[in-house]
């Protein structure tokens, strides 16, 4: 009997066990609202041979990429413009004859226009630009010798000129150069020259002709804003500072643009007394009030305040970090300090006359080993013993634990915040990883890509909705009639295109049922 109790048993379990692993096979639904990848394009490049960048331009629903390939028997790469439109068919291609002492740096667009830069590998300080126009079919280059200039932080375009905020070779200092690519000229502006460690943003607009930057300024115990508005010839038209007379610090701000001539407002992150961690939000209309000529004061947000900002807790550590909290108040002891770093994107306005901030919330993120100290800025391990047997803290990129996004009117009142709390996202640089856009039913839309998936979020103002909505990137059916599916996706992103649209791009490793895998780097339209 024993034996045959086991055998009915163990009979069971075989197929329990089968019947599981079938119903793990079964297809999972889409979410409820899933993206409709409505085109997908395929260029046949590895990652190891080739480098594509990647420019989306809303004005006209295009997208155009620079695409390297290696040259068969050199190092050298040769590079070409290729333009595609709304439904991802190519629309034109052309070559760029691009120096070989030359690598891509940095990519921008400004209405039809997209410029790519690049820098000399043998001389520091030398720059060459390619400026494409699509809907004319030219492409214009010019080279500088900058001289003072190390590397490039940011590129903006204005009014077919380009602002590059560049680190100078003593390392010490960060300013603006100017390059005029019709003419050739370029100059460095004397109003903007700051020290390091200094945060700087920066909003640019053809229409008014106008930028204006945000630079942070500090004396390592407490910080304040410099706003500087410029030209489109780098000549300063006004500056102004903007601090607390309280033990709060401002840290860095985003600033509406130029363009919307009816607001001016300046919405970013504070601190108290270390002025590397934010403790919550800040916003401030920069108008004087018509009736008494003084600007409003700046209101504070302790993200504690939020509803929604701890959303990426656990609900009872959460609950346990309120209770703290409120006894703190009831004690009338200082408030806690929080240790977040927070990256800002620009400013969205919004069809109701408001505008939307989202901040990511990161930390930078290391690995060890145990093989010695590896030159490096990041690397901190150490031994009296010799470096063979130190533990190496060695940099690995920026983790992103969530996504912060707010509604505030057009005086600078928070009108709503919601989160999305998002999984396995590391980038090296510190860009911008999460994705917005509007739907056109009022809803906005965060996303980014986690390997062969779209994770996004539907966001209603401050209402509770789901954190883990995925689909894959599809790849559609085979020649053969077979399915294929995505792998290993690399080099990925994902950024807002027209309409509701995003732009997927990366290269993957494509497995057909029927026949032979593929390399290639893929477009895929995202429409929510």
């Amino acid at each position: 009997m024993k034996i045959r109790y086991f055998s009915l048993l163990l009979l069971l379990c075989v197929l329990t066990g089968t019947f599981s692993l079938r119903a793990q096979k079964r297809p999972l639904l889409p979410p409820p609202n899933a993206p409709a990848q409505t085109a997908r394009t395929e260029l046949p490049l590895t990652a190891t041979e080739s480098e594509v960048h990647v420019q989306a331009l809303p004005a006209d629903s295009t997208v155009v990429l620079l695409v390297g390939r290696i040259r068969s028997l050199s190092n050298e790469s040769s590079f070409s413009f290729q333009q595609y439109d709304h439904a991802l068919h190519l629309r034109q291609e052309t070559p760029l004859e691009v120096p070989d002492e030359f690598e891509f740096n940095r990519m921008c667009a400004e209405g039809n226009t997209v410029y790519a830069l690049f820098s000399s590998r043998s001389k520091t300080g030398r720059l060459w630009v390619a400026a494409y126009n699509g809907q004319l079919g030219q492409t214009r280059t010019q080279q500088y010798e900058t001289r003072l200039s190390r590397e490039i932080v940011e590129l903006k375009a204005l009014d077919g000129r380009l602002l590059a905020t560049v680190l100078l070779n003593d390392q010490q200092h960060v300013t603006v150069l100017l390059l005029d690519v019709a003419n050739g000229q370029m100059q460095y502006l004397s109003s903007i020259y700051e020290p390091m460690p200094t945060q700087l943003t920066s909003v640019a607009d053809a229409a008014s002709r106008r930028a204006e930057y945000v630079l942070t300024q500090t004396n390592g115990r407490k910080s304040r804003l410099l706003l500087k508005q410029l030209t489109e010839q780098g000549q300063l038209v006004s500056s102004e500072f903007v601090q607390t007379e309280s033990e709060r610090s401002l840290i860095t701000a985003q600033i509406t643009p130029p363009q919307d001539t009816t607001a001016r407002l300046l919405m970013g992150t504070y601190s108290l007394r270390d002025p590397n961690y934010a403790q919550g939000l800040f916003a401030t209309d920069l108008r004087a009030s018509a009736n008494s000529g003084t600007k409003p004061p700046l209101r504070f947000y302790d993200f504690l305040r939020l509803k929604h900002f701890f959303d990426y807790l656990k609900p009872s550590r959460q609950a346990r970090l309120r209770e703290r909290t409120e006894r703190r108040m009831a004690r009338s002891v200082p408030p806690l300090r929080w240790r977040y770093r927070v990256l800002l994107h620009e400013l969205r306005p919004q069809p109701d006359g408001g505008y939307v901030l989202v901040a990511e919330v990161y930390y930078p993120h290391y690995r060890y080993n145990s093989y010695g100290n590896v030159p490096g800025n990041f690397n901190t391990g150490y031994s009296p013993y010799g470096s063979g047997y130190a533990n190496s803290r060695v940099f690995d990129g920026y983790q992103t634990t969530h996504a912060l996004v707010c509604g505030f009117d057009r005086s600078g009142t928070l009108l709503w915040d919601n989160t999305f709390v998002v999984n396995n996202l590391r980038r090296y640089s510190l860009e911008e990883a999460v994705r917005l856009q509007n739907l056109p039913d009022g809803r906005l839309v965060l996303a980014y890509l986690d390997d062969d998936k779209i994770r996004y979020k539907l966001i209603n103002r401050a209402e509770t909705s789901p954190n883990d909505h995925a689909v894959p990137i599809l790849t559609g059916t085979g020649t053969d009639g077979g399915k294929e599916n995505a792998r290993d996706t690399s080099q990925s992103d994902l950024m807002p295109w027209f309409g509701s649209r995003f732009i997927a791009t990366g290269y993957q490793r494509v497995r057909s049922e029927r026949g032979p895998d593929r390399e290639v780097f893929f477009l895929n339209s995202v429409v929510f």
